[in-house]
């Protein structure tokens, strides 16, 4: 069954303007067997060129339905049918905003006929509505009105499917595969293979390179939104260029983070941007000076002695650091960007409070500055972090040795553990990223992970 649809608005826009006139057919595959039509009030003037075009005046739907009044007539004649509409986006983009404007997610399975008649009727000087039908002899005596269009459409689509029924090629396809784009396919095998699970998966071109790797909690949802995406420039080449996919499960969210950053390192896929960078140059690193004050200063990445945090390059370190001066009040002289001595700028400006001048203790001034550190340092050195697995029998473990990441691995809850130093047993090591830390802080901010002391 399909539910041919168009619709009249006050513009172009589906995000800024609104439905003023619905017709929906219902056609079983030879004929239409229901129709229904209304104008709707859009809650909006009709700009003057639109009434114009349209015939549809703001005093004509000043006491029609609005949208909500009209939505559940909306649902049940599309629900199980295919939505079909001339530029279907265009129909289709509008009714699910509409939707979504009212808390409601609404979704149907789509079929374009200028698609479908590029592919059975080529070569035509024009695919519009109006240009193709006239060429067809289709005629419409209510055009750019909602009826009118539909009824239009309806009639084409009747001639398209006698077209299909007589073409060598598409007579034995199914109406929807012959409609379907090269993405379109592509998706439906991605989302066949993609479970919706946590886990890391990648993206592959026709050689088999792997051109994008992504995490989710639900891979299979989170590919559709890829796929939702694809009219960003960037989005549809990529998904011009996928092929196929393959992915790894890991039952665990804050795994799949660790595993994901690690793949991009290795493979640095075309399509990724974040976390390419396998090269860090510059640390935030701290010490007590010989009177007791907590310095916080950047230094190149391997002469760090207790880094908080490690940059790619020495711009994103340094914007961290005014983050901190502004958040944490602190003092220039003491993050090494005053090495004249004396009054720091941030004094002058009335953000350091005068550790620099004498007007603040040393004890004061290390309180803010400890807090810092202990965003960044914890007192347990060597640790495991244990989470849900990839199975209801089974743990993933995280492990940290001297503070730093060191790998993960599972043990079914079977397995035999006699002391928590077993458990190191189990985990597969990586190759160590400072990022990896920055991550994990980042995850355990917001979520709760059970900690074994090793």
């Amino acid at each position: 069954m399909f539910a041919i649809v168009d619709i009249e608005t006050t513009g172009g826009s589906a995000g800024r303007d609104k439905i003023t006139e619905i017709c929906i057919l219902v056609h079983d595959g030879l004929a239409v067997v229901e129709k229904y039509s209304t104008l709707i009030n859009p809650e909006r003037r009709i700009p003057e060129y639109i009434a114009r075009m349209t015939g549809i005046s703001n005093e004509m739907v000043e006491n029609a339905p609005k949208f909500y009044d009209v939505a559940r007539k909306i649902v049940e004649l599309t629900e199980g049918n295919i939505f079909v509409a001339h530029n279907v986006g265009f129909d289709y983009g509008f009714i699910q905003e509409e939707f979504r404007s009212l808390g409601y997610k609404w979704e149907r399975e789509k079929l374009c006929t200028v698609r479908l008649s590029r592919k059975l009727l080529p070569r035509r000087i024009s695919y519009s509505l109006g240009r193709l039908c006239e060429s067809l002899g289709i005629p419409n005596e209510a055009r750019h009105r909602a009826e009118g269009d539909a009824v239009a459409t309806a009639k084409l689509f009747d001639l398209l499917l006698l077209k299909k029924a007589e073409h060598p090629t598409y007579r034995r396809h199914d109406i929807g595969e012959i409609n379907a784009t090269k993405i379109d396919k592509i998706k439906l095998h991605v989302l066949k293979k993609l479970p919706e699970e946590t886990g890391v998966y990648y993206f592959l071109d026709r050689a088999g390179k792997i051109i994008y790797i992504g995490k989710s909690n639900n891979m299979r949802q989170r590919a559709i939104a890829h796929f939702s995406n694809s009219n960003r420039r960037a989005a549809f080449k990529m998904l011009d260029e996928l092929i196929d996919v393959d992915f790894v499960k890991t039952g665990n969210e804050l795994i799949a983070l660790l595993h994901e950053s690690e793949e991009i390192k290795t493979h640095k896929p075309k399509y990724n941007r974040m976390r390419k960078r396998d090269v860090f140059t510059h640390a935030i690193d701290w010490f007590a000076d010989e009177n007791g004050i907590i310095n916080i200063q950047i230094v190149p990445y391997e002469k760090a002695q207790q880094p908080l945090i490690s940059f790619t390059t020495y711009l994103s370190a340094r914007d961290r650091l005014n983050e901190w001066m502004d958040e944490h009040a602190l003092c220039m002289s003491y993050t090494g960007l005053n090495p004249q001595g004396g009054e720091c700028l941030q004094r002058h400006v009335k953000k350091c409070y005068g550790i620099c001048t004498g007007d603040e203790d040393a004890d004061t001034y290390n309180l803010r500055a400890k807090k810092i550190v202990a965003q960044y340092q914890s007192e347990m050195k060597n640790y495991v972090l244990v989470g849900e697995g990839r199975h209801e029998e089974e743990q993933s473990l995280v492990l940290f040795e001297n503070g730093r990441y060191a790998g993960y691995g599972y043990v079914d809850k079977g397995d035999p553990v006699n002391s928590p130093e077993d458990l190191k047993t189990f985990i597969k090591r990586a190759p160590y990223y400072p990022d990896a830390d920055q991550l994990a802080r980042g995850y355990l901010k917001k979520n709760t992970m059970k900690m074994v002391k090793i």
